[in-house]
């Protein structure tokens, strides 16, 4: 009897202490999404990210945090300072990291922290003052005119040597603070890495490299998978006859893009082996971000050689334990740059977006139409905190519907909608539905569809629950509903009473009516969505507020989550 009850007691115990310990994030595949799992629970990073100075003092942290938590943040992007962290070499100091995370706990958020260490934004700005003074020692990359520039060269080993020696012991803090509890949900190594002013590094040590054969490592993984390449990468590869040995040159051409291959090669690698570190210490997800590479810039002009889609190829053979690729997108053209990065071997989580009122109905896009992970307005504590802001109501609304679109994502039932003043439409088939999506101004009745004046976004998430039942949320969009060939109309020809189309006879087209069954709105509720998924009744929207069985429509500047059912009659 005495054994049995200390059996149990043990087991007790156990299961006391399992329980006590998060499981620390994860990624896992449902259908053709990648979900990030968080305390084991899908989960959607409705974040931002703070300025590039915004944690560098304890003041600055705890006047900011929480006001993120009423913005309705539940992700906070960090950096943390390599040159702060250690300020004089082999001497750490964790205290900003340590006071980021006991906030985010104080204001009920996630943290992703972005390891600042030898590249911020290409440059070599956010190394300690004793790395960038000792440069023979740990030296800098040089164009093609033999030029050092303020970016430390990847080829060297003092240089990955210091900047790990920094980030496995700075992961090491993170795991002894935090593994009990799983506040820090991902990491992102370096910044926005890429070489500026050359499309590659000119040093010695590089150029032995870059004459040298391609490693066989990259040509069997370009061999091996040829079926899914990247289109640019394919593309390049062939314009040399799919070389199987030789030297960059000889295997790719000789152009800056070669160059740029060359120059990612060497990125990819050097991430990857923090990467191992990080995944030995504290293994949770990693990803690296990349500056776009738009407006006609060459590589060089933009940063070359960074984590960007046309590259992803080489990032992924050379650097396979960093999980995806992340654009930060400041130019025109938001669907245009999510595209790229939601491929079938990179889920898309957006890092840094330019803040903005639209970012609202951005973030239910990219979660509805690219089963995306999360989106991040950059600079986040300049932002609203009123609960009208678009950004406010927006996240309030996902963070309401997580259940629901975590529940469809990759399921092939859901899209997300993006509309403005050039892209004003969408039309989607659900079987035999026809579903015809607008933006908000386009409703001949509301003046703004005319007055010259800009547009702000529209856009949202349509869920197809069932046959004829839908979940739509977001703001600023019209759906209307028909089946799919119901207006099929035929025209008979009526002749005037003279029985001849002559000049002047009484020629009248008929209207006949051939089409199928037609599509019906029964209801529209609006509602509210329970952490467990349920809907929850507000009110019944089926008069004006759906121009009387219409359309569905949620208004420009509200964000409402509407339950949408269908009917078919004759």
């Amino acid at each position: 009897m005495i054994r049995y009850t200390l059996s149990c007691i043990s087991l007790l115990l156990f299961v006391c202490v399992a329980q006590a310990q998060q499981l620390p994030a994860r990624l896992k595949k449902q259908g053709t999404a990648t979900q990030l799992i968080v305390e084991e629970k899908p989960f959607l990073v409705l974040g931002g990210e703070l300025g590039n100075s915004s944690a560098s003092s304890i003041a600055d942290i705890e006047r900011i945090f929480p006001k993120l938590q009423r913005m309705g943040l539940n992700t906070v992007l960090v950096p943390a300072y390599w040159d702060l962290i250690e300020p004089t070499e082999g001497v750490y100091d964790f205290t900003l990291t340590s006071k980021v995370i006991q906030q985010a706990r104080t204001n009920n958020l996630k943290v992703i922290f972005l390891w600042f260490g030898v590249w911020k934004n290409s440059m070599s700005c956010y190394a300690p003052l004793w790395f960038k003074e000792n440069y023979k020692t740990y030296p800098r990359a040089h164009t093609r005119a033999g030029k050092p520039v303020e970016i430390a060269s990847s080829f060297s080993d003092n240089v990955y040597k210091a900047d790990s020696r920094a980030f496995s012991q700075w992961m090491k803090h993170i795991a002894t603070i935090d593994k009990e509890e799983g506040t820090v949900i991902m990491i992102q190594i370096e910044n926005e890495i890429g070489m500026l002013e050359d499309a590659r590094d000119y040093s010695k040590e590089a150029d032995v490299l870059f004459y040298a054969p391609v490693p066989q490592e990259l040509l069997s993984y370009l061999q091996k998978n040829r079926a899914t390449l990247h289109p640019q990468m394919l593309k390049k590869w062939e314009s040399q006859g799919y070389k199987a040995k030789g030297s960059w040159e000889d295997v790719f051409g000789k152009d800056l893009y070669t160059d740029e291959l060359f120059m990612a090669w060497s990125y990819a690698q050097y991430v990857e082996k923090l990467a191992q570190t990080a995944r030995s210490i504290y293994n949770i997800p990693l990803f690296v971000n990349a500056a776009m590479n738009s407006r006609g810039r060459k590589p060089g002009e933009y940063p070359s050689a960074g984590p960007l889609a046309h590259l992803i190829d080489l990032w992924q053979c050379a650097a396979p334990h960093i999980d995806f690729l992340a654009p930060d997108i400041y130019d025109k053209g938001f669907s245009h740059w999510v595209a790229q990065y939601k491929l079938h071997n990179n889920p898309l989580f957006i890092p840094e977006v330019r803040i903005d009122d639209n970012n609202g109905v951005r973030a239910f896009y990219v979660l509805g139409e690219y089963d995306a992970i999360g989106l991040s307005p950059f600079s986040i504590e300049d932002g609203s905190d009123s609960p009208q802001a678009p950004l406010v109501q927006s996240y309030a609304k996902l963070n309401e519907l997580m259940p629901l679109i975590t529940k469809y994502q990759g399921k092939g039932v859901m899209n997300g909608l993006l509309f403005d003043m050039d892209n004003k439409e969408r039309v989607l088939i659900h079987n035999d539905l026809k579903l015809t999506c607008r933006h908000y101004f386009t409703l001949p009745w509301d003046a703004r569809a005319t007055d010259g004046s800009q547009w702000s976004e529209g856009g949202g998430v349509v869920i197809r629950l069932a046959e004829n039942e839908y979940l739509i949320s977001g703001s600023g969009i019209v759906i209307t509903f028909e089946q799919v060939g119901e207006n099929k109309v035929e025209y008979t020809r009526v002749l005037g009473e003279d029985g001849f189309a002559s000049v002047g006879s009484n020629v009248q087209q008929v209207e006949t009516w051939k089409g199928n069954s037609r599509v019906g709105i029964g209801l529209v509720d609006e509602v509210n969505v329970s952490p467990d998924g349920t809907l929850v009744y507000k009110r019944r929207l089926n008069g004006d507020q759906n121009h009387q069985g219409r359309h569905v429509r949620i208004p420009i500047g509200q964000f409402s989550t509407l339950h949408v059912k269908l009917y078919k009659y004759k």
